[in-house]
C-alpha cells in the first residue's frame, strides 16, 4: 500500500511511522528540507521541483493526504495535480483544513454541520479550499475525507520553552475558549480513517476540554514548578496584527464524530495530560 502527502509537515511527521510500521510506502513532497521528510522512513520528494515523479506516485497511490494550505485565494495541490488527481484511483483522500471555517461562536459549540461563517482570512481561504476540493471529487467520484483541525500541539509545539524562557504570556479575554489537539491524536484518527474510508466524511479533530490559552500557560507553569506568567489583558497587551487574529473567534468544537463514526479513543483527551506526556519526554 502507498501513501502520498501533498505537502509533509509537521503533522504527517506522526502518521508516517504508524504506515511504515505496517508495511506501507509513503512518499512526501517538502518545499526546502527533503531530509527531514527522509528522516521520518518517507521518499523525499521537492515541490515545486519533482513535478513528473510526484505525478508517477499520485497516479499509483492507495491513499492520497493533502496537507499543503491554501495560496493566494486557491489550493496549491489542485493547481499543480488536479488533472492526474482527477484521474487517479486511491480508495482514500483526505484533505486537512481547520477549525477556523466555523468563524466565532462566542464560545458556543460547533459540530462538523456547523454552518461555515469564517471571520478571517485563513477561515476564508479554507472554506473555499475545501470547496475545490468536494468540487474535484464529485466530478470525479473521489473518496475525499475533510479534516477540521483545532489548534495543534505536540512534541517541539509546546508551552514549555517560552515558560522557562519567560516570554510566555497569559493573555485575558473574557469568555475566550481555543479547542486543540495533540499531534498524535491527528495521526491515529487518519489511521482510523484509512482502515474505515468513508467518502464525502467531515471530521473535527480536537480534544475534549476547550479552555482558555491562559489556562494551558498556567498549567505548564505549575508542571514546570515556575511563577505564572503575569496577566495581560488582551485590549491593551501589545501584539501583532497575526498573534490578535487568534483571539478574534471563540468557539467549543465538538469531537463526538470520530467517537461515533471511527471509534478512535484519544491519547490526550485533554491539555493536561497532553501537557505531561510532553514534559516526560522533554525531561
Amino acid at each position: 500500500m502507498k501513501l502520498l502527502v501533498l505537502g509533509h509537515g509537521y503533522s504527517a511527521g506522526f502518521l508516517t511511522p504508524l504506515l511504515l510500521a505496517r508495511g506501507w510506502e509513503v512518499a512526501g513532497t517538502s518545499r526546502s528540507a527533503p531530509e527531514r521528510v527522509a528522516s521520518l522512513g518517507a521518499i523525499p520528494l521537492l515541490w515545486p521541483g519533482d513535478e513528473p515523479e510526484i505525478r508517477t506516485h499520485i497516479a499509483s497511490a492507495d491513499a492520497i493526504l493533502i496537507s499543503a494550505g491554501p495560496e493566494h485565494g486557491h489550493d496549491p495541490a489542485i493547481a499543480a495535480f488536479g488533472d492526474v488527481i482527477a484521474c487517479a484511483t486511491p480508495r482514500w483522500l483526505g484533505y486537512l483544513s481547520t477549525t477556523g471555517v466555523y468563524g466565532d461562536h462566542a464560545g458556543g459549540w460547533v459540530t462538523e454541520d456547523t454552518p461555515l461563517t469564517p471571520s478571517t482570512r485563513r477561515g476564508h481561504e479554507r472554506v473555499a479550499a475545501e470547496a475545490e476540493w468536494q468540487a474535484l471529487a464529485a466530478a470525479n467520484d473521489l473518496p475525499l475525507h475533510i479534516f477540521r483541525l483545532a489548534g495543534i500541539y505536540g512534541p517541539g509545539r509546546g508551552p514549555f520553552a517560552k515558560v522557562r524562557s519567560g516570554t510566555a504570556r497569559r493573555i485575558i479575554k473574557q469568555g475566550q475558549v481555543f479547542s486543540r489537539i495533540h499531534a498524535e491524536d491527528i495521526a491515529q484518527v487518519l489511521m482510523a480513517s484509512i482502515r474505515q474510508p468513508r467518502a464525502g466524511a467531515i471530521y473535527n479533530l480536537c480534544d475534549d476540554d476547550p479552555a482558555p490559552p491562559e489556562d494551558v500557560i498556567a498549567h505548564a507553569a505549575r508542571l514546570l514548578g515556575l511563577p505564572l506568567p503575569p496577566a495581560e489583558d488582551f485590549a491593551t497587551a501589545q501584539m501583532t496584527a497575526m498573534a490578535r487574529s487568534f483571539y478574534a473567534e471563540s468557539k467549543r468544537v465538538s469531537n463526538q464524530r470520530i467517537k461515533d463514526d471511527l471509534g478512535v479513543t484519544l491519547r490526550y483527551p485533554d491539555y493536561r495530560c497532553g501537557l505531561a506526556a510532553l514534559l516526560a519526554t522533554e525531561t
